[in-house]
């Protein structure tokens, strides 16, 4: 039998994504084009609710876009499947914007890399930045967020599973065992 947790709940996701738009204010105020860009698949959805955070504060409505980085993983190959390709769908011009790449769980950094790649194929934003629901740890890239949403210590021997209304018809984060 495995043990779950909840790390997080529906109302304490509500709370830290009210915080995250509020850090993404305070640091870049109203300054250029902001661009949301959330990570298929829970990522998208974090990503369209911050956008409607930051459009009910900000002067400028925020640009949001979705991005499948499943053809840019460098371990596609190796899981034994092929890959499922989801939507990409960026915004015509990221030239010269900050772009927030969104996503749900920061763990090894390889699944951001493949979205730092992606991204390239559509421009070069003046400046990327990352933010996550969850961070995790055991990185094997030397890359980290610069918005987080909650700070876990995991075991490897562990996975966080961040479930959204969207898709799970509940928003909750949970710390399991693997199977």
């Amino acid at each position: 039998m495995s043990e779950t947790r909840t790390l997080m709940t529906a109302k304490e996701m509500a709370r830290t994504l009210e915080r995250l738009a509020s850090e993404i204010i305070e640091r870049r105020g109203e300054e250029g084009p902001l661009v949301l860009v959330g990570i298929q698949r829970r990522g998208v959805d974090l990503a369209r609710r911050l956008k409607a955070l930051l459009d009910a504060r900000l002067a400028a409505p925020t640009l949001f876009g979705m991005l499948d980085i499943n053809l840019y993983r460098d371990d596609w190959s190796n899981l034994g499947i092929s890959p499922t390709i989801s939507s990409t769908d960026i915004p015509a011009n990221i030239e010269g914007a900050t772009l927030i790449l969104v996503d749900d769980v920061l763990y090894s950094g390889r699944t951001t890399r493949a979205a730092l790649e992606a991204i390239l194929d559509f421009g070069r934003p003046r400046r990327v930045e990352l933010l996550v629901l969850i961070d995790r740890g055991h990185r094997e890239l030397p890359i980290q967020a610069d918005y987080v949403g909650k700070r876990v210590n995991t075991a490897i021997h562990e996975r966080v599973d961040v479930l959204v209304s969207e898709r799970d018809e509940q928003d909750k984060v949970l710390l399991r065992a693997k199977a």
